[in-house]
């Protein structure tokens, strides 16, 4: 296990005998990762925050019942996933538009020098890249688009990813090959909308 990981288990251990100082450890560590997780997911910022913290209240109703052994980081992104699918079933039954969804992404900061910002048609270009990858993502099946952005944003290994989403190592490899297929097809298209 990784240094982290057993710092993971050792702030889990504190946890499961009563020293609930260890939940803000725990939030500290991970709270941004889950939150940048999240945020993929809904694209909405109070969604994000708002899960994670349900995730931390999880784990912190469910600290007894965890095994000693129980790899932290698989249980927090399995958590958050089901949160994720659980608002991604509600919102399509319940839309609302996103503010968070059209932000600034790509776009230089006014702090940024000017000699690194691109020029206004690049950073034009590149935000709009980032929006039709972005949509591409979105219409990914659920089970392609976690395992997308457990891999590539969240930098998991495959057998963090199996634990996760529930497949063999294997399974994961073959779900990155096909949303790769479908995101290369997707993108293809013209102005990356589907045929």
């Amino acid at each position: 296990m990784t240094p982290e990981g057993d710092r993971d288990l050792d702030l889990l251990h504190a946890l499961q005998r009563g020293e609930d100082a260890a939940l803000n450890h725990l939030m500290e560590r991970w709270e941004a990762r889950l939150f940048a997780f999240a945020w993929r997911s809904t694209h909405n910022s109070a969604d994000a925050q708002d899960l994670v913290a349900e995730t931390f209240v999880r784990l912190y109703q469910q600290r007894a019942s965890l095994r000693s052994d129980s790899r932290l980081a698989a249980w927090l992104y399995t958590t958050l996933a089901n949160l994720c699918r659980n608002q991604h079933r509600w919102r399509s039954r319940h839309p609302t538009l996103s503010f968070d969804a059209t932000g600034s992404e790509g776009v230089p900061s006014v702090a940024a020098p000017v000699s690194d910002a691109p020029s206004i048609p690049e950073a034009m270009e590149q935000r709009e890249n980032a929006l039709l990858v972005a949509s591409a993502l979105d219409r990914l099946p659920h089970d392609l688009r976690l395992t997308v952005l457990l891999y590539y944003f969240e930098r998991l290994s495959y057998r963090d990813i199996g634990e996760v989403v529930g497949c063999s190592e294997r399974g994961v490899e073959t779900r990155l090959y096909r949303a790769r297929a479908l995101l290369r097809e997707s993108l293809a298209a013209p102005s990356g909308r589907e045929p």
